[in-house]
Formats: C-alpha cells, sequence, structure tokens
C-alpha cells in the first residue's frame, strides 16, 4: 500500500481538535466527503470494502483537506439495497467489521481533525428485522404489525393493493403476505424494495425507538447524521391513491402522499432537541427530494435539522443561465431560516457528474471549482477527486442494485457510481484490496488512482487538494448566504465574494472576460489568466489584499487537465437518476 503522508493546508491538527470545544457553527461551511464503505478500501480482503479500510485511509481524507466524512449504512444488513436496509441499528455487520471498529474509526477520525457522520435510516428496516419478523409471525391486529403499514387489500378478495402507490424501484409499493394458517394476508408497504419494509411513524414505539438509536451513536463519539429518505417518514392520512402511474417522475417535483408530508417536522424538531443534549455542535442532514427549494428550508428551521442535501442543484444542467437560477434559489430559499446552503454533484445514487453532465474531464473539473467557489457546505463523492467516470458497461452478472432487476423503477445505474476505488495503479484490484473487489473496475482504472496522480500538479487529485487548501486560507470562501453577480459574456457565470472572483464558461467556445480585474489564483484547466477563458473552465481569482499570495494566499497556484488522467470509461452524458433508500 502507498504510504501518503497528511497535509492539511495551513490549518493544525490541534487547531481542527480545538473546534470541537466551540461554537463554531462547522457545518456551515464544512466540505464533507462521503465513504461508501463497500468500495472505499478492503482491509480483510474479501473483496468488499470495511470499516478497517477506511480507518487506513483516514490520512489520506485529512490530507485531502475535507473537514468531515460522511459514511454510508455499515449496519447489519442483509444487503438487499447495500446496507440501506437494516436488522440492527446499532451492531456493525460482519462484513464490515464490528462495533470496536467502529469506536477505533471515530477516535482515528477526531485525532486528525475529522468530524465524522453516520447515516441513520428511519423510513424502513428489512423485512429480516425483529419487529417485521414479529409482525409476520403475530398475524392480523397485532401490536407488532401496528409499528408498519399493513392494510387489507381491495378487490373481492382483497386480492389488489391498498392503494396505487409505485415503489421507487419500480413496481406497486406493496407486498402481500401469508396469514400464520398459510392464507392469502394483509399488505404490507415498501416505498423502494420489498425487503424494506416502511415504519409507521404514528407509532410511539418506532419514535422511543430511533431516539434511543440517535443516542446510542452520540454516546459513541458520531458528530451527526446523514438522515436517509428524511422526506418519507410520514404518509397521508388514509394512506389515499396517488392518482395515476409514473409517479417517479414526479419525485421531487410535485407533492405525493407518501413524500414531504408535513407532520415530518415534528419528529425532526425532536430529534434537535436529542442532538442538542450533546456536546460539540453534533448536526443532522436532510436526504430531501421537494418539489423546490422552499419546501427543502423547511427541514432546516432553526428547531430542526442543520442541512438539507440541493438536489436541485445536482440536477442542473452545465448550463450558466440555468446554474445561475438554481444558486439563486437556493440562497433565497437557505437565507430565512439561517441554514446554510449545500452544494452537492454526486453521490452513491446518481450518475457521476464527469458523465452526466457530459464534456468529460474538463467539465467536471470545472463543475467541482464553481461548487466549492458557492456559499455554504460542499459535499465531495468519494473518487471525483480522481475525476472518476461513471462505469457504463457493467455486465449484467455483477449488477446488485435491486432496481436493475424490477421494471418501471430507477434505472438501475447506481451500480455505475458505486465501483471500488483504484489506490495503486497496479494490482487485481487497484490496491483496493487483496482479494478482488465486489464490482468489476475497468481496466484503465490504475492511471485514475491515487497513487498515479498524488504530488502531480495536473492531476484533479491536486487540484481538489488546492482548492480544498484555499478554502482554509482565503476568507471569503466557505460561509455565506450571498454572492454578488458581476457582468459576463453569455454562456459564463462571474460572481464576486469580498476579495474573490469566481468565473466559470459553460459555454462551447473562448469567453472574453471584462471587468474581472485580480490575479489568477486557480484554473481548473489549462489557463494562466491572459485572454479569454477557456470552454469547460472554471478560474478563481483574488482583487484584493490576498492577491499575489500574501496573508498565506497561494500566489497563482494553477492546475490544469493533462492526458495522463486517463480514459476511464462511460464520459457520454447520461441522465441524473436515482434516489436512496
Amino acid at each position: 500500500m502507498t504510504q501518503l503522508p497528511v497535509h492539511t493546508g495551513t490549518l493544525a491538527l490541534d487547531d481542527h481538535r480545538a473546534t470541537r470545544q466551540e461554537a463554531t457553527g462547522w457545518w456551515r461551511d464544512a466540505v464533507i466527503y462521503q465513504v461508501y464503505p463497500r468500495s472505499f478500501a478492503d482491509a480483510d480482503g474479501d473483496g468488499m470494502g470495511d470499516l478497517a479500510g477506511v480507518r487506513s485511509r483516514l490520512p489520506y481524507l485529512a490530507g485531502l483537506g475535507v473537514d468531515a466524512v460522511w459514511l454510508s449504512p455499515f449496519y447489519a444488513s442483509p444487503q438487499a439495497d447495500g446496507g440501506y436496509d437494516v436488522t440492527d441499528y446499532r451492531a456493525v455487520d460482519p462484513r464490515f467489521g464490528e462495533l470496536a471498529d467502529a469506536a477505533a474509526l471515530i477516535e482515528d477520525a477526531h485525532g486528525l481533525g475529522l468530524r465524522v457522520i453516520v447515516d441513520i435510516v428511519p423510513n424502513h428496516s428489512s423485512d429480516r428485522h425483529d419487529w417485521f419478523v414479529r409482525a409476520l409471525e403475530e398475524g392480523p391486529g397485532s401490536p407488532a404489525r401496528a409499528r408498519y403499514h399493513f392494510r387489507p387489500g381491495r378487490g373481492e378478495a382483497g386480492e389488489l393493493p391498498p392503494n396505487d402507490w409505485e415503489s421507487v424501484f419500480g413496481g406497486p409499493a406493496w407486498t402481500r403476505v401469508k396469514n400464520p394458517d398459510g392464507s392469502d394476508g394483509e399488505w404490507y408497504l415498501h416505498l423502494f424494495a420489498p425487503e424494506q419494509p416502511d415504519f409507521d411513524w404514528q407509532h410511539p414505539a418506532v419514535r422511543d425507538e430511533f431516539r434511543t438509536v440517535l443516542r446510542f451513536w452520540l454516546d459513541l463519539g458520531v458528530d451527526g447524521f446523514r438522515v436517509d429518505v428524511a422526506h418519507g417518514l410520514v404518509k397521508a392520512p388514509g394512506l389515499p391513491d396517488a392518482g395515476g402511474t409514473g409517479q417517479l417522475r414526479l419525485l421531487g417535483s410535485a407533492p405525493l402522499p407518501f413524500f414531504d408530508q408535513d407532520g415530518v417536522h415534528e419528529i425532526y424538531r425532536d430529534w434537535r432537541r436529542v442532538l442538542e443534549e450533546y456536546p460539540g455542535e453534533r448536526i443532522a442532514v436532510a436526504e430531501a427530494w421537494t418539489p423546490d427549494s422552499r419546501r427543502t428550508a423547511r427541514y432546516v428551521r432553526e428547531d430542526e435539522l442543520h442541512q438539507a442535501f440541493n438536489f436541485h442543484y445536482l440536477q442542473t444542467d452545465w448550463d450558466a443561465d440555468a446554474l445561475r437560477v438554481a444558486v439563486e434559489e437556493s440562497l433565497d430559499a437557505m437565507r430565512p431560516v439561517g441554514a446554510p446552503t449545500t452544494w452537492v454533484l454526486s453521490n452513491h445514487d446518481v450518475v457521476r457528474h464527469r458523465t452526466r453532465l457530459g464534456g468529460g474531464l474538463p467539465r467536471a473539473r470545472a463543475a467541482a471549482l464553481l461548487m466549492l467557489a458557492l456559499p455554504g457546505s460542499a459535499y465531495i463523492y468519494q473518487g471525483e477527486e480522481l475525476g472518476l467516470p461513471e462505469v457504463a458497461d457493467l455486465p449484467d452478472e455483477s449488477r446488485q442494485d435491486p432496481s436493475f432487476f424490477r421494471d418501471n423503477g430507477q434505472d438501475g445505474l447506481r451500480d455505475g457510481c458505486r465501483v471500488p476505488l483504484p489506490w495503486e495503479q497496479k494490482g487485481s484490484s487497484f490496491g483496493f484490496g487483496d482479494g478482488g473487489s465486489w464490482l468489476p473496475q475497468p481496466d484503465g482504472w490504475g492511471e485514475l488512482s491515487v497513487a498515479a496522480q498524488y504530488g502531480r500538479p495536473d492531476s484533479t487529485l491536486e487540484l481538489y487538494r488546492t482548492a480544498l487548501r484555499l478554502r482554509h486560507e482565503l476568507p471569503d470562501l466557505g460561509a455565506g448566504e450571498s454572492v454578488e453577480w458581476l457582468p459576463a459574456p453569455r454562456g459564463v457565470l462571474a460572481f464576486r465574494r469580498g476579495d474573490f472572483v469566481c468565473t466559470a464558461n459553460t459555454g462551447d467556445g473562448p469567453a472574453e472576460l471584462h471587468g474581472v480585474a485580480g490575479e489568477l489564483i486557480l484554473a481548473s484547466g489549462p489557463y494562466d489568466g491572459a485572454g479569454p477563458l477557456p470552454a469547460d473552465t472554471t478560474a478563481w481569482w483574488s482583487t484584493g489584499k490576498h492577491a499575489g499570495g500574501s496573508n498565506g494566499g497561494p500566489g497563482g497556484t494553477r492546475a490544469s487537465a493533462g492526458p495522463g488522467d486517463g480514459p476511464g470509461s462511460g464520459d457520454g452524458p447520461g441522465p441524473a437518476t436515482g434516489t436512496a433508500a
């Protein structure tokens, strides 16, 4: 394994540790790195990533310059949906290690100045969860069934689902069970896979259970939670029909009786009180698909959660006009509730942005610099700092995404962004582990590896490292609630934040910049600051006292897209698809 040195820019580790004891509002400008544990690093050689593997690579993340690590689920699970089907919320799945591994990871992360956020999955459990097993055994009308949504079917013999709701993964959102005597019985609700029955959050036992789960992990030292399907916990009274098919296409764009119901906010006010019982500014982040930014803002009012993912920005095309609208609407929506805006380009549920946006690596790099210049908090999905593309040609026999095997659901593309990371240039799994990888890696993966890019000035990895260092060093980057838009030619975004200016060319050709007086401090591609800004290029400028490298400034640091980053696979444009379960 290549041992990489730890670099944290000008922030000493003691300074990072000190912030854990102060009321800093650290999440307002944090860069949070998402780790999908199955695909990050494999310490035991079984072909699947684990917590010990993540722990071994924490120095890399500290050196990258991120502020926190978000871990996708590692709980006990049959893995019907990549761990989002939980059997025990207080246990680590043996595939990933033991509870002691989680505790050691948290301790090591804190020692490196990194905070740790873990996924919590409150909308549904596994169908092998003790509660659901008991619900099946005890039959209709039992107290155990009241913790889930069991209903009699429609039709003469109850042969039809209770309503017309559709699963996000395709097909009906209902599955019929057998009674203990073997006869056909009731139906249960699962907005995702049949192996993921939805909890009924009107039941006090469900609310009590998750309060104890929160405290369990807070006691272990986690700094916060990413709330999976935060918009789905409460269903409309009476479970009315949605009124038609193709409901997935309405996700995040229109009201649905099973998503974004007002009752969820009472739950999150309760959770906020739990978080505030603990020192160190523990936070919660909502994965909430809503019709618009103002509905999203309701999740982050002062007495609810701290952040919400900005899916409206993620779904925006690489177009200056559209991006400006998305930025303005996002900032305008969050300002009245006093919450930071978040920015994200990729995650474990969508096609990687290098592929999704079209334009290949140069556009992906430009989009990254634009995102990191915006006011608020940013999320980086593992491997985007390497410029990884979507792996679009996985063989069918390798697929594991449950939506791939069902009709009319998600496109089954989530496996392509979950291919294990390349750490080394050679080897059976390019340094992921000694036992291969659970999804096949492309032959050219080694050219995109950490080892191939580390220390090479023109690499995508070094571009991210430089940009993240500058976020710490330049006082006008990071937290904020507005930008000053500057005049710019068509296809170009230009905005000022104090002495900092960002220009991003989303057009097809070079663009003349007028009125940008300052020193170039970073560019996403080959550009020295003179002449037109090339297409698919973002440039950062210093226009005041920090120009020329004063006060710790970079003094004209540049990074350019070079051919050594490798061709990867799947560079063509693709849809932004998927919803976490």
